[in-house]
């Protein structure tokens, strides 16, 4: 009796395990993957929103004008005499602020 009571008792341990593994992970998830998605996701809509013309702000800190656009490179424009032009890829800049219309 004692044997079939410490096996019943064991089993209902480890349904409690495994059902706290399931819930670690399912919180896990809402806290650190699904932010991450999303985050990803908003920078890749940025950097298809890129265009010729807005300001920028890369890894490194420094500010910049997109002067043109390829496929994974982009070549921005520092400082205001305007001769440092430096090619860089798309996954350097981590901000961009819209060029503002001239028409207004």
């Amino acid at each position: 009796m004692n044997t079939i009571l410490l096996a019943a008792s064991q089993a209902g341990a480890n349904f409690l395990s495994i059902g706290l593994l399931v819930i670690m992970f399912v919180i896990m998830y809402f806290f650190m993957i699904k932010p991450q998605k999303k985050e990803q996701q908003q920078k890749e809509i940025m950097l298809k929103e890129l265009e010729v013309g807005d300001t920028v702000l890369i890894t490194a800190g420094f500010y910049g004008t997109v002067i043109d656009i390829q496929e994974d490179l982009v070549i921005v424009e520092f400082g205001n005499n305007r001769n440092c032009r430096i090619p860089m890829q798309k996954q350097a800049i981590s901000q961009v602020e819209k060029a503002k219309d001239s028409k207004k």
